[in-house]
């Protein structure tokens, strides 16, 4: 049973940044480098435009887009400190 498609271009990510203030921002993309350019510009949300993006904490691939926001509600719900154990597991 395959688990990706199998192109990576169908990949989608579920992803935590650190913020310029050391809060985590999480969100999902297509495209890693193109979403942390345009966070790193000011342009990828209005939370990190705020806070000042300062890194990419960790990603994970996904099946497909609806997988990414499934995982990405998930982890705004835990508390900050389970945040970066989820990536984890």
């Amino acid at each position: 049973m395959k688990f990706f498609k199998d192109s990576k271009k169908d990949l989608w990510f579920v992803y935590i940044l650190e913020c310029g203030d050391g809060s985590y921002y999480t969100g999902v993309t297509k495209d890693q480098d193109k979403r942390m350019k345009a966070h790193a510009e000011g342009k990828g949300s209005k939370y990190v435009y705020k806070k000042g993006f300062k890194k990419l904490l960790f990603a994970k691939p996904c099946k497909d887009k609806s997988d990414a926001c499934k995982y990405e509600y998930q982890i705004k719900k835990l508390p900050r400190f389970k945040k970066l154990e989820w990536f984890k597991e």
